[in-house]
């Protein structure tokens, strides 16, 4: 297998006179997956005004790339590349899901979670979800077990929110049934109308903890008005602030239970997501409020997952990456004053736009990989992609892919590794409209759509022109270079058709 051959060999210089033939089992992966968390958020990327001393420490041990991106400015689209190695614009549905939807995982390629299984390992998700529950056509019923979901695309445990924290159902399914849902008071479900008798955001407006800014006006749980209509299931409801403490606990107990065989945990946070509303010991402990707070409180989940794997002595042979589903955004549907606390702190550092945003900001993201003695230490300018993990590590676990399977998705090892700065030399970006990015070049379609998103106060970076954009020189994509260079515009723009219209980049 690939793995052993890798493991066999003697890796001098930038790993340092160390035999990966002294690791004893297969690494293993643990994906740590921010929710909404920017370039700029953490201050291993160059944040002051919130200190990130868990994630800081994990980049200090590893890698960490400035030129690292989720495939979408949204969050269904990146965990839906991410799990598949598959743009999501080739596949319909695959927009931000409402928290009824259905998988829209396919069951029968291999996906991240399903190649590790073959490959041996014991197979964990924990936190956000967002990709659906249950077959096309057929109402969920949350008051049994939902098929096809998690289990089906490849994880061997659950315990996941069906979508985001402002949707509901607010509950928690472990292993696809409903957490301490009692059977005389079924949940109901509903994105169409309200219940009968149930009251909403509208109508409790001035006895809510969190109040709407635009939308998110419909069910109200736990004091915080929601998007979508809900009743039934009282007992099964989750309690916002200890939503970090409940995902923690069982992404520490999926470790302690699989510490004696190989495992890949995908652990999702909700933080920094909207409803912000992290636990009373998080709040104060920045100037900006509650999202600040929050990154605090996701900066704890990191040091609690790595202090687990520290000890049980496990963090010499493990793989940790950490990342976010796309880029920052501050108002986005409730009044938690994230814009007017946000001061001098810069989301999205040096970067232009945002979540929603074709530009940097909104697919650019943090991204740090660890593995004592293997990855190397330091800062990477290659550009790699999370659409990549799928044929990166089935690579590495000599696992082949179907022609079919992963269509997008790179074996980027060297890359990932630190041996070499070279990743991609192609990419595309993804939010609403395309852009594709060569080397330095990013060359964005033009597109009809609003420039700016008012409620968010974020720029989308969309143009009736085509924009071109030299992002060696400048990051924060301020000079569009598209009339001064027509010949790179149109063959980038060629070169994105041809992989819209070929289904696949993976050769």
């Amino acid at each position: 297998m690939r793995w052993q051959r890798i493991l066999a060999i003697p890796i001098l210089g930038w790993f340092g006179a160390l035999s990966f033939g002294q690791a004893t089992a297969k690494p293993n992966i643990v994906v740590i997956y921010a929710d909404d968390l920017g370039y700029g958020d953490v201050s291993a990327y160059g944040a002051k005004a919130v200190k990130t001393p868990n994630v800081d420490r994990l980049a200090a041990k590893g890698l960490k790339f400035t030129n690292a991106y989720a495939t979408s400015a949204t969050c269904t689209p990146s965990r839906f590349s991410l799990l598949t190695g598959t743009y999501a614009f080739r596949q319909k549905g695959t927009a931000v899901l409402p928290g009824n939807a259905t998988l829209i995982v396919p069951t029968d390629k291999a996906t991240l979670p399903s190649m590790m299984q073959r490959a041996g390992y014991k197979t964990g998700v924990v936190g956000k979800w967002h990709l659906g529950l249950g077959k096309a056509d057929v109402e969920q019923n949350w008051n049994k077990e939902i098929m096809p979901g998690p289990r089906e695309v490849g994880f061997d445990y659950s315990f996941i929110m069906a979508a985001t924290g402002d949707r509901v159902p607010c509950v928690y399914l472990e292993n696809q049934e409903v957490v301490g849902l009692v059977p005389t008071d079924p949940i109901q479900v509903s994105y169409k109308t309200s219940f009968p008798g149930e009251p909403t955001g509208i109508s409790l407006i001035d006895r809510l903890k969190m109040k709407p800014s635009q939308g998110h006006n419909q069910s109200v749980i736990n004091g915080i008005p929601r998007i979508g209509y809900m009743r039934g299931g009282n007992d099964a409801l989750w309690r916002d602030e200890d939503q970090a403490d409940t995902f923690t606990e069982r992404g520490i107990n999926f470790i302690k239970e699989n510490k004696d065989h190989p495992f890949f945990l995908y652990f999702a946070t909700h933080d920094i997501h909207v409803p912000r509303v992290p636990h009373q010991r998080f709040v104060g402990k920045t100037t900006m409020g509650a999202r600040g707070d929050a990154i605090v409180e996701f900066d704890w989940i990191v040091g609690q997952l790595t202090a687990t794997l520290d000890r049980l002595k496990l963090t010499d042979n493990t793989i940790i990456i950490l990342s976010s589903d796309n880029g920052p955004v501050l108002d986005d549907g409730y009044q938690d004053k994230a814009n007017e606390l946000v001061g001098t702190h810069l989301p999205a550092g040096p970067l232009r736009g945002g979540k929603y945003s074709i530009f940097e900001a909104g697919t650019r993201v943090p991204f740090i990989v660890s593995w004592p003695g293997h990855v190397r230490k330091g800062t990477s300018k290659a550009i790699v992609s999370q659409i990549d993990f799928l044929s990166t590590f089935a690579s590495f676990l000599d696992q082949p892919l179907k022609p079919d399977e992963g269509v997008d998705s790179l074996s980027l090892l060297d890359a990932l590794f630190g041996k070499s700065n070279i990743g991609r030399t192609t990419f595309i970006e993804y939010a609403g409209t395309l852009a594709i990015r060569e080397g330095n070049w990013k060359y964005i379609a033009p597109s009809t759509k609003s420039a700016y998103d008012a409620s968010t106060r974020i720029e989308l970076g969309n143009s009736k022109e085509p924009q071109l954009y030299d992002l060696a020189k400048d990051p924060g994509e301020k000079v569009n270079l598209a009339s001064k260079n027509p010949d790179i515009v149109k063959r980038l723009s060629q070169l994105l058709t041809k992989s819209i219209e070929s289904g696949r980049t993976r050769n």
